[in-house]
C-alpha cells in the first residue's frame, strides 16, 4: 500500500491519483473468489469490482491512520 501511495504522490505526471490505482490494483489486492466461481458477468462483476475499487482507494487515502509508522515486514533486509 505504501508503495501505491508513493506511485500516487506523482499523480500530477502521471495522472494516477488514488482512484486509478485503486481501479488498477483492487482485482489483484481484493480478489474475489465469488466472481471466478460463479462466472459473474455483466452487472454483477462490475458491481464486485466497483466495492473492490472503493475499499482499496479507502485504504489508500487513509495509509498512516491504519498501518501507522511500522516498518513493512521484511524491510531493511537484503535481498
Amino acid at each position: 500500500m505504501r508503495h501505491l501511495l508513493r506511485m500516487a504522490a506523482h499523480s500530477a505526471r502521471t495522472n494516477m491519483h488514488a482512484r486509478n490505482l485503486a481501479i488498477v490494483w483492487a482485482p489483484n489486492l481484493l480478489r474475489s473468489r465469488d466472481i471466478e466461481a460463479s462466472g459473474f458477468n455483466g452487472t454483477a462483476a462490475f458491481m464486485e469490482v466497483r466495492v473492490q475499487s472503493i475499499v482499496v482507494e479507502f485504504i489508500l487515502t487513509h495509509v498512516e491512520q491504519l498501518f501507522g509508522d511500522a516498518p513493512l515486514r521484511g524491510a531493511g533486509t537484503p535481498w
